[in-house]
């Protein structure tokens, strides 16, 4: 833990960075074997006000990236992830919580190919285009999967894990609460 502490700190993120948050496993309980198909499904992980406060004194901004895959298999529709995310930017608007982005892709791989697919970055190219100051190298990507972290080595980020095991090739935390936590002593 000591040696993550010192990486990040050796870092100098500021204001100039970017935060790029996977949702599902990372913002909310991710529904193992299935989707989170409407809002009766989302459910926050503990603490995750918190640390996006935390987050959104440190970082410039955060966007979300997420493969929705239930659309593409039509489990559920765009406009029940629309909701979703409507509902979620609400409570975290209610909290002082800025998110500048949310980007999604809706394609079933064994359908259709994509650019957007994680660990493709596709989502990434589209916040830089839609966010144009954005820098890769000055950019983490926050996961709890390995096509996100692919995502974010693919687009030359910084990749964090979010898992409750530990990861050799890669910065590791138990959620995103104890990653904000990490960065707090820098402000």
């Amino acid at each position: 833990m000591k040696k993550q502490k010192e990486i990040l700190k050796n870092l100098n993120i500021n204001k100039n960075w970017t935060l790029f948050l996977d949702r599902d496993g990372v913002i909310n309980k991710k529904i193992n074997g299935d989707y989170v198909r409407n809002w009766g499904q989302f459910e926050f992980l503990p603490n995750i006000t918190e640390a996006l406060k935390t987050l959104n004194n440190i970082f410039g901004r955060i966007i979300i990236v997420t493969n929705q895959r239930g659309i593409g298999r039509e489990i559920m529709t765009k406009e029940d992830l629309n909701e979703i995310h409507k509902n979620m930017l609400d409570i975290f608007n209610q909290e002082g919580i800025k998110i500048d982005g949310i980007y999604y892709c809706p394609h079933d791989y064994e359908k259709e190919t994509c650019n957007c697919r994680k660990p493709k970055i596709g989502m990434a190219l589209q916040a830089k285009k839609d966010f144009p100051e954005i820098d890769f190298k000055k950019s983490i990507m926050v996961g709890d999967s390995i096509s996100d972290l692919e995502f974010g080595n693919n687009a030359k980020m910084i990749s964090i894990y979010i898992n409750k095991k530990k990861h050799n090739s890669f910065l590791s935390f138990k959620s995103l609460y104890e990653f904000s936590n990490s960065l707090k002593v820098k402000l």
